[in-house]
């Protein structure tokens, strides 16, 4: 699926839940969405209008005077169940940690053991967010007939934090016996953490 056609899927996706403004569509791709989807904000506008001159989402009157709110139409829940029938495009992995672990012996052990302890603390972070989410997704929405999915969501997110929790903690295990010799020519204190770079 091409990246404009999951931006209309994002939008077309969260309005399906219930009509808001383009602001809080925003919010909510980003708050709601955000746990397992991102989504750039210069793409979200331009998808909005684009979806409302191909009539899948109407404006009405919004809360406020001058203001607007959008819904989606019928042609737009056709548009969507056509998008989410797509194939599921694999993205290539790109992991900047594993990138310096699998070079490690040229970083040095004791960085090595310092990014896994902070993926660990991120991982251990993340976990009681998800858990934070699913309590209060379950309280706003109780009874909603998108809570199972939502909360399917939020579960794959507690099992990859889970995951890697466990990994850390078999990766520092295979490093307890590796010498703590630092290699002279790596700067020590600029090693980027979990970034991309």
């Amino acid at each position: 699926m091409a990246r404009r056609s999951q931006t209309e899927t994002a939008v077309l996706g969260a309005l399906s839940m219930h009509p808001m403004t383009a602001y809080a569509l925003r919010e909510a791709i980003r708050d709601v969405l955000g746990h397992f989807w991102s989504e750039s904000f210069g793409q979200i506008y331009p998808t909005l209008g684009a979806l409302e001159r191909q009539g899948h989402v109407e404006r009405r009157e919004g809360p406020r005077s001058g203001s607007s709110t959008f819904a989606i139409t019928d042609s737009g829940t056709a548009r969507l169940r056509e998008l989410l029938s797509e194939p599921i495009a694999a993205t290539p992995p790109r992991s900047g940690l594993l990138l310096r672990l699998f070079f490690g012996r040229t970083l040095g052990v004791r960085k090595c053991r310092e990014l896994l302890l902070e993926t660990r603390a991120d991982a251990e972070r993340s976990l009681a967010e998800y858990d934070g989410l699913a309590r209060t997704i379950s309280a706003e929405e109780a009874g909603s007939p998108d809570l199972p999915y939502v909360l399917t969501t939020i579960s794959s997110g507690r099992h990859n934090a889970e995951a890697a929790i466990a990994w850390v903690d078999e990766a520092l295990t295979l490093l307890e016996d590796v010498p703590e010799d630092v290699p002279e020519d790596v700067p020590e204190d600029d090693t980027p953490a979990n970034g991309e770079s």
